[in-house]
């Protein structure tokens, strides 16, 4: 006979504490963030600066890699757009060739600082009406362990860098006033419209101060500012698709520009430690160039191939030295050299030929970003005027 030995147990609760399968709405915890309902500013995000000295002979000395600084100051706003877009509390956010673009908010980039270790580089956000919201220097320190992670394989590590310069920005939002921010998308669409007639739409803002003012508005059915308007929508469409230029560079730099950050770290960690032991001025930068790819190659690397990409970053610090000898896929590495600095030898990107239309007339635009749209804009200057004054041979 089988006995069943039932007893009492003591828990802390009850059958109906425990919490499994779905929960009713009620129970449910609320959303981290309430998603923001404020007026959303466009943004305009210039191309950084690189932060290139007037001397290149101080390159060497201050470790820096002219080349891949331009192909960087392309990187950096658009890495700072997609952390601008994450936070969803700003309308269309836009890169573009400078700061000449219409937007109601500026944010205008320096790099400072880019050794694959560390991220420097200073950030000032202005409005439309000059009013400046932020003025920093964003530094970010890459952790020790970060490339020793297989996870973080094809990871950029500078990524946590934008995504504090984006809350930053989210920040200084959240201090304005509703009311300041309708103003100031009024003020840009006047500014926009005062680039094209001047005399038209000056004298609805005051520009006396420091900072521009609102001081009236035109009419609705304001002929020239329905034209403007128009206007300015074409040169925003514009904008938008170089958004997919500047994403497509950002892609194409990856595998090369990841390698040379992870290599760069690994020297810096190495002549760290040189200057800890008073060795540096003994054994010289090329021995230790030469000590971290006998690191690299070792094992204690997460990228098994980081043994032949890191003379990639012979030029990363100390001006672009492309190791010869010694390795048994020089050319590889020299393919990584060759693809960044081919990628940088211009701040501004090259684009092919198009042909754009607006309204019956026709335009072909011809050489880079920064060309193109030098002509496009040139091209509804021409298109508002002859609109303004129909019987004017322009």
């Amino acid at each position: 006979m089988m006995h069943v030995l039932t007893g009492c147990a003591t828990t802390s609760g009850t059958a109906g504490d425990v919490k499994t399968g779905p929960q009713l709405a009620s129970a449910q915890d609320a959303p981290k963030e309430v998603p923001y309902q404020g007026i959303k500013l466009d943004v305009i995000i210039p191309v950084f600066s690189p932060g290139l000295s007037d001397k290149a002979a101080d390159y060497e000395e201050e470790g820096i890699w002219p080349e891949l600084r331009r192909a960087e100051a392309n990187r950096f706003a658009y890495k700072l757009k997609t952390a601008l877009d994450e936070t969803g509390k700003f309308g269309a956010v836009r890169v573009a060739p400078n700061s000449t673009a219409s937007g109601d908010l500026y944010t205008v980039g320096e790099i400072l600082e880019s050794t694959g270790q560390e991220v420097k580089f200073r950030l000032n956000v202005v409005d439309a009406s000059g009013k400046q919201w932020l003025n920093t220097t964003i530094d970010h320190e890459v952790n020790e362990g970060f490339y020793k992670n297989p996870r973080n394989d094809g990871k950029d590590p500078y990524d946590p860098a934008f995504a504090e310069a984006a809350q930053a920005i989210v920040e200084a939002l959240l201090k304005q006033q509703q009311r300041e921010l309708a103003q100031l998308q009024n003020i840009a669409d006047l500014r926009f419209a005062a680039s094209f007639n001047e005399q038209a739409f000056m004298e609805h803002l005051d520009s006396s101060g420091r900072q521009i003012k609102l001081v009236s508005m035109p009419s609705d059915s304001d002929p020239m500012f329905e034209r403007v308007k128009s206007v300015q929508v074409r040169e925003q469409l514009f904008i938008d698709h170089l958004q997919q230029n500047y994403s497509a560079f950002s892609q194409q730099m990856d595998d090369s520009y990841l390698a040379w950050q992870e290599a760069s770290a690994a020297e810096m960690q190495l002549r760290k430690e040189a200057n800890t032991k008073s060795m540096w001025k003994m054994i010289g930068g090329a021995v230790l160039i030469g000590a971290a790819v006998a690191a690299a190659t070792s094992g204690n690397s997460r990228n098994p191939n980081f043994g032949r990409d890191i003379a990639t970053v012979a030029g990363g610090i100390g001006g672009a030295v492309l190791l010869t000898s010694g390795f048994k896929s020089r050319e590889e590495a020299k393919f990584h050299q060759d693809a960044l600095n081919e990628l940088g030898e211009s701040i501004n990107l090259e684009m092919a030929p198009q042909v754009l239309s607006y309204e019956e007339e026709s335009v072909e635009l011809t050489g880079d970003i920064n060309e193109q749209y030098r002509q496009w804009r040139a091209f509804l200057n021409r298109m508002y005027q002859l609109e303004a004054t129909p019987d004017v041979q322009l």
